[in-house]
């Protein structure tokens, strides 16, 4: 039963590295239908990462942090891109990003936005240093946290 805790729920997992992915798979997991959202022009950071499984070229950390996800690929600076990125955020019962904070205002999409198109929406934002603060525009990694 745990397994399919999430069933029902849709996410979008706009996100990249590794908090988010592995929020999103956790997700997937438990039966949630996630939607990976991925930059059309470069995809993923992590598509591209090493190790490669070398039968069939696709990074093992992407298919580990990915796996149960559907992708699609949105350019978030063109109309088209928001107005099908809007349409998602319309469907969604969570939407999950780890960009620095205010990239997603200025995208269009940050959590007023997204609120006004769906009250409902659960809105979870990753970064390592908080949404506010003489620190929140500094990127923060995994060995950053650890230091």
């Amino acid at each position: 039963m745990a397994d399919r805790l999430m069933e029902g729920i849709r996410v979008l997992d706009f996100t990249d590295f590794l908090a988010g992915p592995y929020l999103g798979m956790y997700f997937a997991d438990m039966g949630a239908d996630v939607i990976k959202i991925e930059n059309c022009k470069t995809g993923n950071f992590t598509r591209n990462a090493r190790p490669k499984d070398p039968n069939t070229g696709i990074s093992m950390y992407w298919n580990n942090l990915n796996r149960g996800k559907r992708c699609v690929a949105v350019d978030l600076k063109t109309p088209e891109g928001k107005q099908i990125f809007a349409e998602l955020v319309k469907s969604a019962d969570v939407l999950i990003e780890n960009n620095r904070p205010g990239v997603m205002d200025r995208l269009g999409f940050g959590w007023e936005a997204c609120n006004e198109m769906n009250p409902r929406l659960v809105y979870a934002s990753i970064s390592g240093f908080g949404q506010t603060g003489r620190n929140a525009y500094k990127p923060g990694y995994d060995l950053i946290a650890q230091a």
